[in-house]
Formats: structure tokens, C-alpha cells, sequence
């Protein structure tokens, strides 16, 4: 098991499959200018499905997420997902997408075995969506949300983060078009995980913020720690139920006592955390013909020394000097 000295036991793992995007949206990437890792530096899709399959079967790893980048960009995605997917014992898996090219992709990735996928939209304005990507490719995600759900890879989550004097006034919009389209809405307060490191705390849209806004339209009542568990999603029923807005609050209501992740990179190191200044090479153990139980132990070892928690509230934090493109979300 990944178990860590506050007693936290890792089930949920983030694989970042590629740190490169079809996207460059303002809170994550320059709009130029960000190098990319080199070919022989990403692990192979052997690499990544031999890993897996240690964090599966060797160290209690229970659900597998595929994240970026921009995971469809992986050229090899449907056969990874397909031979995970005939692990034992079987992972569930999600895939965390920009949603721009699941309209071709998604029927395979269903058939293959993935379980579900979540999806970025932070607006439902294409001239804003085109601000904040520095692309113009609103209908292609929505076209990709709308194939998700065709092939049944549901529930279809969106994720939006609210933008100051761009979409923060779009909360309770998004949250309608969500429960008349089907999908679960969560938004995610704005992190310091964007490469050029202009985020500032002051002036970002909080969770209270977007309660406050969602409330001008929508009865919410809390679900409550108890249905929570190690998500890290705060849930609200909207007018009643059965529709759910989730708040994803990182910075002013961090829930690191109960994180459940451990992260592997494109590069194959392992992060205990999003915001992690440190990381353990796995790759290394890999290519120098390490066995399994090695890598377990390498793995273990790092998990052992997991911070209790983000730091976000130190006024000494460093934000990590990769970018969120490059570890995963």
C-alpha cells in the first residue's frame, strides 16, 4: 500500500500522459514559448502500462486517472486504456480531456474500457472561451461533451474555473446549461500551476465567491462530509436535487487530510502532490532493468514522505516550477 506518516493511504492515481496542449489557456500556459519534453524523455506506453499495473496490483491503487497536457494528444491512448483495463484487479478509470478531440475518439476509448471523462469549459461564450484558450474551438468541446455522452462515458463532468473580468459572472449560467445538458458541473478555484507564475491570490475567485453567485438563482443545500469521502469536491444539491454543483476549493478550503492521490508524470516521476517542489525518478529504475518490487519500494518510499499538506496558506510557498501542463490535473 502507499500509505504516508499522517496515516493518508494513496487509492487514486493521476498519469500524465503528455505535458503537451492544443490549447493555451491563460492559467495554465504561455501563449509561446514553453518547451516541451523530448520524445526519448516521456515514457513509452509499456513503461506506463507496467507501472500502472505495480501501483494496481502491488500497492492498492484503485482508480486511474489519464490526465495532460492534453491525454488525446497520446497517440497510443486507446491501447493503454485497453490494456489497464484487463488488469487484475480491474482499476476504474477516467480520463481528464479539454474535450476537443473526444467527438473522434470517444466510441474507441469506450470500447476500450474507460470508464468515464471530465471535461475543461470555463464558459459557454466562444469569444470568451477564445480569450481564455487563445484558440477558437468552442464547438469542437462542446461536440466532444455531446459525443462523450452519446458513447456512455458518464457521468460527463465539467470542470470551469471563473476568470476576473473575463467569466465570473457565468456561474449560474454554467450551472443551468450543465443540468439541462446532463452533466455535473465543478468548478475549481484558480491554483498557482501556471507557467508563467502570474497567479496572485488576491483577486481570484474563491469558493464563497461562486456560492454567492450560484445562490442568486439556484437553492443549494450542502451534501456533506460524510457522502464526500476523499473528494475533493465539495458537493451542493441544487433546488432539491437530483442535480449536484461541485466546488473544487484547493486554496481558501484546502482538503489535504484527506488526500488519496499519488501522481505520475510524463516523464515517470512520481509527485505526492499538485504543488510538490520535490519528485522521485522512476523512470531511472525502469530503463536500468529494475524489478517490480524495487519500483514498488522506490515508490513507497516516496509516498512515506508526503507533506501534511499544500502550503498554500505559508507565506514562504514557492510555486512549483513546472507547470500544470506538465504534471497533470
Amino acid at each position: 500500500m502507499l500509505i504516508d506518516t499522517y496515516g493518508r493511504q494513496a487509492t487514486d492515481l493521476r498519469v500524465s500522459l503528455t505535458d503537451r496542449c492544443n490549447l493555451r489557456c491563460t492559467y495554465c500556459m504561455p501563449e509561446e514559448g514553453l518547451q516541451w519534453l523530448a520524445k526519448p524523455d516521456l515514457l513509452t506506453d509499456d513503461e506506463i502500462v507496467r507501472l500502472i499495473d505495480i501501483a494496481v496490483t502491488s500497492l492498492g491503487i484503485e482508480e486511474v486517472r489519464f490526465t495532460g497536457g492534453e491525454p488525446l494528444l497520446r497517440p497510443g491512448l486507446v491501447g493503454i486504456v485497453e490494456r489497464v483495463s484487463a488488469l487484475e484487479p480491474r482499476p476504474q478509470m477516467s480520463l481528464t480531456t479539454n474535450g476537443i478531440g473526444l467527438k473522434r475518439t470517444a466510441a474507441a476509448l469506450k470500447a476500450a474500457g474507460l470508464d468515464r471523462v471530465n471535461v475543461s469549459l470555463d464558459t459557454l461564450r466562444p469569444d470568451v472561451f477564445k480569450t481564455l484558450t487563445r484558440r477558437d474551438r468552442h464547438h469542437d468541446v462542446l461536440e466532444g461533451m455531446r459525443a462523450a455522452r452519446e458513447a456512455g462515458l458518464t457521468p460527463v463532468k465539467v470542470n470551469s474555473v471563473l476568470m476576473p473580468g473575463l467569466n465570473d459572472d457565468e456561474a449560474p449560467d454554467l450551472l443551468a446549461w450543465a443540468i439541462e445538458h446532463d452533466y455535473e458541473l465543478r468548478f475549481i478555484e484558480q491554483m498557482p500551476l501556471d507557467a508563467q507564475h502570474g497567479w496572485k491570490r488576491d483577486g481570484m475567485i474563491t469558493a464563497g465567491d461562486i456560492l454567492t453567485s450560484l445562490r442568486t438563482r439556484f437553492d443549494l443545500t450542502e451534501e456533506g462530509e460524510e457522502k464526500r469521502g476523499s473528494a475533493p469536491a465539495e458537493r451542493w444539491i441544487v433546488d432539491g436535487g437530483p442535480d449536484v454543483v461541485g466546488v473544487i476549493a484547493s486554496v481558501t478550503r484546502p482538503f489535504c487530510a484527506a488526500c488519496d492521490r499519488t501522481r505520475l508524470t510524463a516523464d515517470g516521476q512520481i509527485r505526492t502532490c499538485l504543488f510538490a517542489q520535490e519528485e522521485t525518478d522512476l523512470r531511472a529504475a525502469l530503463r536500468s532493468d529494475a524489478g517490480d518490487e524495487e519500483i514498488a519500494r522506490i515508490w513507497r518510499e516516496a509516498m512515506w514522505g508526503k507533506k501534511a499538506g499544500a502550503g498554500l496558506d505559508d507565506p514562504t510557498f514557492v510555486q512549483p516550477d513546472r507547470p500544470m501542463s506538465a504534471i497533470g490535473g
